[in-house]
């Protein structure tokens, strides 16, 4: 399994694991996730990772189906700006692969932001630790695991 996955697992937190077959040419993972698990994408959560002016390093949780508002972050994380983390540096800090970067399990706790809007769903997805893998949770289970701040991050 994954490390996402042990976390919750050990914690005995309420999940389900679901996966699906990767395509390594589609063009979002997100999207794709949605769309083979059959899930109104508003459901579907990616994890992105962005870097304050500082260089702190910063998770932000937002649906798939729309975008993350840097500056909305920098709001929340009470920083001045922040910008996309570098690709390395976010599989570094994770543990993580690219497209396969979970909220949970990430080998250095982070700073966590949630989008609002998963507190209006049951259960949320996001990924796994693997493309391919998403786990079905509630969004206060995923933020009392990540020790994350829910905030209006999200832009459609």
């Amino acid at each position: 399994m994954t490390p996402a996955i042990d976390l919750l697992k050990k914690a005995r937190a309420v999940h389900q694991v679901h996966s699906y077959t990767h395509d390594p040419k589609a063009a979002s993972y997100g999207l794709e996730a949605a769309e083979k698990l059959q899930l109104p994408p508003e459901r579907v959560f990616k994890t992105l990772l962005a870097a304050s002016e500082k260089g702190e390093l910063l998770v932000a949780v937002v649906p798939v189906a729309g975008s993350l508002d840097l500056k909305a972050l920098a709001h929340a994380a009470g920083v001045k700006k922040a910008e996309m983390a570098d690709p390395q540096a976010a599989q570094r800090s994770t543990g993580y692969l690219l497209g396969g970067i979970s909220p949970l399990g990430q080998k250095k706790r982070l700073r966590t932001f949630i989008d609002n809007s998963a507190q209006l769903h049951e259960s949320i997805f996001v990924s796994a630790g693997r493309r391919g893998l998403e786990v079905e949770l509630s969004a206060a289970t995923l933020a009392e695991h990540t020790q994350a701040r829910f905030a209006d991050i999200g832009r459609e």
